[in-house]
């Protein structure tokens, strides 16, 4: 539970959000530039390397926070990890929960979330693309 009143902490997940969504999408338009269009079809390389740096970043951040307990943790935890990481890729946030619950030797849980989140969220947009087409 955070320290911070309900309006500071959704305002520092807000405010960490537009700025991880910010560079989320300039992180693809840096990755079309550098490598160009043709290869940017081919392999989806900006979200590898979101997914990748992000989950670098939150693992980063995870360590200094279990060290640096109550030193504003709980503000850089919102604004940081919750709002700047989850806009920037939410595979972050998926990466730092796997790892909890496999350091917990919680292996069944941690399979089970990683087959559901995978399979649920496929299904999920199959299923919206279908309806979508559907409706139109």
């Amino acid at each position: 539970m955070s320290s911070l009143s309900p309006l500071a902490a959704t305002i520092n997940v807000a405010i960490g959000g537009a700025f991880g969504a910010a560079l989320r999408y300039q992180a693809g338009r840096s990755m079309t530039a550098w490598l160009g269009a043709p290869a940017m079809g081919i392999f989806p390389w900006a979200t590898l390397a979101v997914n990748a740096l992000g989950s670098l970043l939150m693992g980063l951040l995870a360590g200094w926070l279990a060290r640096h307990a109550g030193e504003g943790g709980d503000q850089l935890r919102l604004l940081i990890g919750v709002g700047l990481l989850g806009g920037f890729t939410t595979f972050s946030a998926f990466s730092l929960e796997m790892v909890l619950l496999i350091e917990r030797g919680q292996y069944t849980i941690a399979g089970l979330y990683a087959f559901l989140s995978f399979a649920l969220g496929i299904s999920g947009l199959i299923f919206g693309l279908w309806a979508m087409r559907v409706v139109a």
